[in-house]
């Protein structure tokens, strides 16, 4: 028997509470941040759509790598890297085929999960987070306990985890960080992503997923406490592996766009000249992260951290947040040298030595960085 699970008529963000209005709102969803784009994507988007797809699969990718349309309307760059990543993603997707993204941390693979959901969906909130402690409910359903000791198992009685609800609304969910999650949660995925329907025994029913379900997943391979994709679960899925950035001035572009974002969303005013520091801290990051200075002529030891991208930007936008409130308002090396030590010196034993070995052989003797030096000297004072 198939049980019938209603599609979502309200909007699942507000949960029976009252949702803050969207000026109010920290950190707003995708397709809320970017609603005027996917708007004029969608209104000019005359290619075919998969069933239930907002946009085609021409569309999603112009909206993640940015364009102009015909109209004039500029698509801001959601993602800066090779075309033929997000062409394969979004094509995966129009598959039967579940879609892994995996990279190093700081490869953006949460940022694009999030804006692919927004453009095939319309909704990027259908969520499951990994963690160590994700039970099997999370992706399969739970139960009103109060329903269930006073009825008994009942369709009324369950309560539809993110994934239920995508597969009844024919709509993409994401399953964040799956590599936490413990080995005996994560195989729940397989029937659903190979039967596309999920059991439910104690009602002796099944929800089947309706065209245009699919599911996006991220992991990643270097942190502790991961716990590896059997075969079985890693054949669903096609795997597309998000690098770093290429080149210093692709992470340069990448670390200026979220900081100005993030800095739009915190009222902080944009700092003068502030991409100078911002190439510096890209410099510092890819030099270390790499073993090897920019031209080549210095092998460096690697500290313990990932010295990720979305640590730069993070580095970065404190930063400037410190510039705007403690100083006068220009980005200048004092602001991020804080920063840059936390993100490098996380063994407080091994690390360190790395970081005062970089400093005086190489961040000593450049030329334009004496002002970067005796910060970094004052700092660890």
């Amino acid at each position: 028997m198939t049980v019938s699970v209603e599609p979502t008529s309200v909007d699942p963000r507000q949960n029976g509470s009252v949702s803050a209005a969207p000026a109010e709102v920290l950190r707003a969803h995708a397709e809320d941040a970017f609603a005027a784009e996917l708007a004029a994507l969608a209104a000019q988007d005359d290619r075919p759509r998969p069933a239930r797809w907002k946009l085609s699969p021409w569309a999603v990718a112009t909206y993640l790598l940015g364009g102009t349309l015909a109209d004039g309307t500029v698509i801001t760059p959601k993602y800066v890297g090779p075309r033929r990543i997000v062409e394969v993603a979004v094509t995966t997707l129009a598959t039967d085929r579940a879609l892994l993204l995996l990279g190093v941390p700081g490869t953006a693979k949460t940022w694009v999960s999030e804006h692919l959901a927004a453009a095939v969906s319309g909704d990027s909130t259908l969520l499951v987070q990994g963690t160590a402690g994700t039970p099997e409910e999370a992706i399969r359903y739970g139960w009103n306990y109060a329903r269930l000791l006073a009825h008994g198992p009942s369709r009324e009685a369950l309560v539809p985890s993110p994934v239920m609800r995508a597969m009844a609304d024919g709509a993409t969910v994401r399953v964040e960080e799956l590599t936490r999650i413990p080995a005996d949660v994560q195989d729940t995925l397989i029937t659903i992503l190979s039967e596309k329907t999920l059991p439910i025994p104690e009602l002796g029913q099944e929800v089947q997923a309706v065209r245009g379900f699919n599911l996006i997943a991220t992991a990643n391979d270097r942190d502790r406490g991961i716990n590896d994709l059997s075969s079985a679960l890693r054949r669903r899925f096609n795997t597309v592996v998000l690098p770093l950035p290429e080149t210093p001035e692709a992470e340069v572009d990448i670390v200026s766009r979220r900081v100005e974002q993030i800095g739009r969303s915190l009222d902080l005013p944009p700092a003068p000249d502030g991409i100078d520091e911002i190439r510096r801290v890209v410099t510092v990051f890819r030099e270390l992260r790499d073993g090897v200075t920019t031209d080549g002529r210095t092998k460096l030891k690697s500290p313990s951290g990932t010295l990720s991208t979305a640590e730069a930007i993070s580095v970065v936008t404190n930063g400037l947040a410190l510039a705007a409130h403690f100083g006068d308002g220009v980005l200048r090396a004092g602001d991020v040298v804080a920063g840059i030590h936390g993100a490098v010196v996380r063994d407080q034993a091994a690390d360190r030595v790395i970081w005062q070995e970089y400093l005086e052989t190489v961040v000593r003797e450049r030329d334009g960085w004496t002002d970067f030096y005796r910060a970094c000297r004052e700092a660890g004072a």
